[in-house]
Formats: structure tokens, C-alpha cells, sequence
């Protein structure tokens, strides 16, 4: 697990960026809806995020489509579990 996943979760509009991408992918003018930010800002933001794998990125016809990558949350869960003392077949 890399830093920068810790780092990229630090923030709250990445953390709330992580929120919208839970219940479907979306384009940066999707996710931009949802936000007082220039797109500027949120093109940095879903950078740093997928810089960390927490997201994905697939061009779709003239659209970016964000998606959620959950393996790298299984992995954080893995970690906490393995810090805790339990086990990952307790997920």
C-alpha cells in the first residue's frame, strides 16, 4: 500500500469525490456538479486520486469516466484488520 493513498484521502473533496464514485462512474462534469471548484481544481483532485489507485480513468467516446477502485480499499481494510489483530477472512 502506497503513501499516497493516505495522503489522497486527507483531503475532504477527494474523500467526497470517493463518495459520488461509490454509487456509479461518472465524468468530470458529473462529479464537477456537485462542487463550488473550478474544473482546474477537480482535474488535480481525481489526478492525485488516481495517481494513488483509488480511482480509474477509461475514455468513453469524448468522455473520461471515473470509476472506484475497490481493491485498493480491500487492501486498507486489510491492513486495519492485520493492525487490529484479526484476520481478512473477517471483511
Amino acid at each position: 500500500m502506497k503513501n499516497s493513498v493516505f495522503k489522497a484521502l486527507a483531503d475532504p473533496s477527494r474523500r467526497q469525490i470517493l463518495k459520488l464514485l461509490k454509487n456509479s462512474d461518472k465524468n468530470v462534469g458529473e462529479i464537477l456538479e456537485n462542487f463550488d471548484m473550478a474544473g482546474a481544481s477537480l482535474n488535480h483532485h481525481l489526478t492525485i486520486l488516481k495517481n494513488a489507485d483509488l480511482v480509474t480513468s477509461e475514455k468513453r467516446g469524448q468522455y473520461v469516466i471515473y470509476s472506484l477502485n475497490t481493491t485498493v480499499f480491500q487492501e486498507i481494510l486489510e491492513w486495519i484488520f492485520e493492525i487490529k489483530g484479526g484476520t481478512k477472512n473477517e471483511i
